[in-house]
């Protein structure tokens, strides 16, 4: 087994416990230091997972020089993600970061500018993506289930009482959350969007200040609409986390809610003639993952790392390499989820339509 990659998480936050658990247990990667703005924070990350109190650091470009990582995790909060990726391709190491990207498009293209000027990975962990059923569901579009997508619906309605931040944010909904389903409907239809028009509002009853609902209309390459609505202030009758989605094609649909497996109709060959077309169940082919969540993050993210170094290779991890040397959610393709983001809320203040920058 080729040796281990060698990592730093940046952030020592919930999010970034998790993910030092997450390269701890990963067979393939070691955890070699922490860093934290809070120096308490970065001590005590080190102590719980048998680290000396000399691979905690507060700097992130000190602990690259200090301990020559083969990796950092960034799991900062969104604010310092620009300057922590910018700091760590600098000097030449590459980056998984958690989403969002960055928190604005400019923050965004100037980290794509640096890894393409570091030649290093940059890769953002999209995690539901390595969801067993989000990855059924997206083969089965691949291979033409319902034809041609014509429309893709996501409903989100959660009551969620944070406290905190999201209560004072003028838009956590699409700010905060609604990148996951973006993303999802990006990977989904395997098209981009070409413009927007949305509307936030804070409805009556609210315990946020900002607005917490929305209904948003994308326009998709190939003329897919994806319409998106969603709260976090929806009492009653939740949605799953990852949202309610209906699939339209020329041929049929696929529906996935509530968590369960994904199913559905396809017009039948040949079928009898009438009012409804005849119709014939969609037998969706279940599609194992090499981890799920943030686990099937760090495992591609590892696998490319794998193959830049020796091509032509077999990942460790004993499954056949993709063929690419970039991951999905590598940075050029992941701005494209983001500028979803900015662009439904430019839209909402502007009470317009906009359209996708090519």
């Amino acid at each position: 087994m080729a040796s281990k990659q060698r990592g730093i998480v940046v952030g020592c936050g919930s999010m970034g416990q998790g993910w030092m658990k997450n390269v701890v247990g990963n067979p393939r990667s070691e955890l070699v230091g922490v860093v934290d703005i809070r120096t308490e924070a970065a001590l005590a990350a080190a102590k719980e997972h048998g680290l000396t109190p000399a691979c905690a650091f507060t700097d992130v470009a000190a602990a690259i020089t200090a301990l020559r990582p083969d990796f950092i995790a960034d799991i900062t909060i969104p604010e310092a993600h620009c300057p922590t990726t910018l700091a760590a391709l600098a000097l030449g190491v590459p980056v998984i970061g958690e989403k969002p990207l960055a928190d604005s498009m400019e923050a965004a293209r100037r980290m794509r500018a640096a890894a393409e000027a570091s030649g290093k990975l940059y890769m953002v962990s999209q995690s539901r993506r390595y969801d067993t059923n989000h990855i059924s569901l997206a083969q089965a579009l691949r291979n033409k289930a319902v034809g041609e997508i014509t429309t893709i619906n996501c409903d989100f309605y959660i009551g969620a009482h944070f406290g905190g931040f999201r209560d004072a944010m003028e838009s956590p909904l699409i700010l905060d959350m609604a990148i996951h389903h973006f993303d999802m409907c990006r990977y989904f239809a395997a098209a981009d969007c070409t413009a927007v028009y949305a509307h936030e509002f804070n409805p009556k009853g609210s315990w946020y200040k900002g607005d917490v609902s929305a209904t948003v209309i994308f326009e998709l390459q190939g003329g897919i609409i994806f319409t998106y609505r969603g709260s976090w202030c929806a009492e009653g009758c939740h949605t799953s986390w990852n949202g309610d989605w209906r699939i339209v094609g020329t041929e049929g649909t696929l529906i996935m809610e509530g968590d369960r497996f994904p199913h559905g109709q396809r017009r039948k060959a040949g079928g009898k003639p009438g009012f409804f077309s005849e119709m014939e169940e969609i037998v969706v082919t279940k599609v194992e993952t090499n981890g799920a969540g943030i686990h099937g993050s760090l495992n591609e993210f590892l696998d490319v790392l794998e193959r830049r170094a020796a091509p032509n290779q077999v990942s460790s991890s004993g499954s056949a390499m993709k063929p690419s040397l970039v991951p999905q959610c590598e940075v050029h393709d992941n701005i494209n989820s983001l500028a979803m983001v900015f662009a439904a809320m430019e839209s909402a203040r502007a009470h317009t339509r906009i359209v996708m920058p090519s």
